[in-house]
């Protein structure tokens, strides 16, 4: 009987320290219902996702934790943010890091397609 009761006071705390984000997160983000990101690696230190966006192709509205990522093959995108919309080019072999993305949504209007990784401490 004490095992039943902290089992469930300890599922109660896990699903209490969710977080309450309603949107989905990268890996299950997509774009007009198919996956733009591929979950390459994933243990308890991290998770590696390697997203793909031919022209026209976007990404959905999600949130974003703590993440780095480096641009496989570069390209123009539209992205719209907390700040607003704008237009970028991001080159081959650019790198960024995030604490937190409360969230975002892009689009390929490039005419290539892009390629990032996404690595996101645990």
């Amino acid at each position: 009987m004490k095992t039943i009761y902290l089992l469930i006071v300890f599922s109660f705390l896990l699903i209490s320290c969710k977080p309450n984000n309603p949107l989905p997160d990268p890996l299950v983000a997509g774009w007009e219902n198919q996956s733009v990101c591929e979950l390459i690696k994933e243990n308890d230190k991290v998770r590696v996702l390697k997203c793909t966006f031919s022209p026209n192709v976007g990404h959905e509205r999600h949130y974003h934790d703590e993440h780095f990522g480096y641009t496989l093959a570069g390209g123009k995108f539209r992205i719209t943010d907390t700040t607003g919309v704008r237009e970028v080019d991001i080159p081959t072999g650019y790198d960024f890091y995030n604490e937190k993305v409360e969230w975002h949504e892009v689009l390929n209007i490039g005419e290539t397609t892009a390629v990032f990784l996404i690595i996101e401490p645990k």
